[in-house]
């Protein structure tokens, strides 16, 4: 047992080293250049806490001119900018430069995970206007606003926990939130079913995710990638989340669960070189899609030819890319 706290320690202790040197090194950016083409530390207070941020800003920003956004949240034992980032390891920046968006990189505090991760499967991380999905929809607006972001072109994908914060965020903010991704993550509120899977299904959790969209219900576009060799989240998982969206997404257009799981296209790709991955592509009603990806010889990582830091996989397709371009031809309506 001591050895065990003796662990969290130095993982606390190595986390906030890094969330350090994040402020440190994005801090002096900021100083150095408060105009376009830099990066910005932001932080969003409310009743629900404190969330520290970056965005990047493309060269190409003007105040009059909307953007897009991206909201990338980090996994466990990383930060959102800094050392071990998500920042790094999606490369969002570059592609933003490229194709003008703003990236937003909320890093989570110490004081509420001392690893460092998201609270997805905490009940008081679940809801609309409580906890985490409250400061980071709250520094999401306000980044909105500062910034004269489109707010019909937000988007957010996350990692791992961050991927459940994802997840939770397309289901208790869809008024704000136009697409959702989600690498090695799972479904809305699955801390009910993980001990009795047979018990508690998607449909179950998909009428809990339509409650918790309430007035605002709209069906979100979504894109799911998992690893087949991902010991961390299990790729039934993937499945459990493709299916809640399914019933959800049905429950949104029609009232009822029912739902044809029956995919609109499978397409089997094989890069040279790389890992092999099967996309495959659904549509519910009223046309929202639902894109899911499994990943050949991928464990519990985000994959891209550039990717760096402790959690990636240059082996595998070009996920930012892939995110991105899927975000991008989904405007919220």
């Amino acid at each position: 047992m001591s050895g065990r706290r003796t662990g969290r320690r130095l993982v606390a202790a190595l986390a906030a080293a890094l969330v350090l040197a994040g402020l440190v090194t994005a801090g002096s950016a900021a100083a150095r250049d408060r105009g376009a083409g830099t990066d910005r530390i932001g932080s969003y207070s409310s009743s629900e806490g404190h969330l520290a941020y970056q965005v990047h800003v493309p060269p190409s920003w003007r105040p009059d001119r909307p953007m897009p956004v991206m909201v990338a949240v980090h996994g466990c034992g990383m930060t959102g900018y800094g050392l071990n980032s998500m920042k790094s390891m999606t490369r969002f920046d570059e592609l933003a430069d490229r194709e003008g968006f703003l990236v937003v990189y909320p890093t989570q505090s110490l004081l509420r995970n001392g690893f460092l991760c998201w609270n997805s499967l905490s009940p008081e991380h679940q809801d609309r206007d409580r906890g985490e999905p409250e400061l980071l929809a709250g520094a999401v607006r306000q980044v909105i606003e500062e910034y004269g972001a489109d707010p019909a072109r937000v988007h957010v994908s996350g990692a791992s926990s961050g991927a459940g914060t994802a997840v939770i965020l397309g289901a208790t903010y869809p008024d704000l939130f136009a697409t959702v991704t989600s690498v090695a993550g799972g479904e809305y509120r699955f801390h009910r079913a993980e001990h009795d899977l047979d018990g508690v299904s998607p449909v179950d959790t998909a009428q809990l995710a339509l409650a918790a969209m309430g007035p605002r219900a709209r069906q979100v576009p979504l894109i799911v990638v998992q690893g087949d060799q991902d010991d961390v989240v299990r790729p039934f998982m993937a499945e459990r989340l493709v299916h809640q969206w399914l019933v959800l997404g049905a429950l949104v257009a029609t009232g009822r669960p029912d739902v044809d799981t029956t995919p609109h296209a499978v397409e089997r790709v094989e890069p040279p070189g790389a890992h092999p991955y099967t996309r495959t592509t659904h549509r519910v009603p009223g046309q929202a899609t639902i894109d899911s990806y499994l990943v050949e010889g991928m464990g519990h990582t985000w994959s891209g030819p550039r990717a760096s830091g402790t959690f990636t996989d240059r082996a595998g397709p070009d996920l930012s890319t892939i995110v991105w371009e899927f975000a991008s031809e989904r405007p919220l309506r």
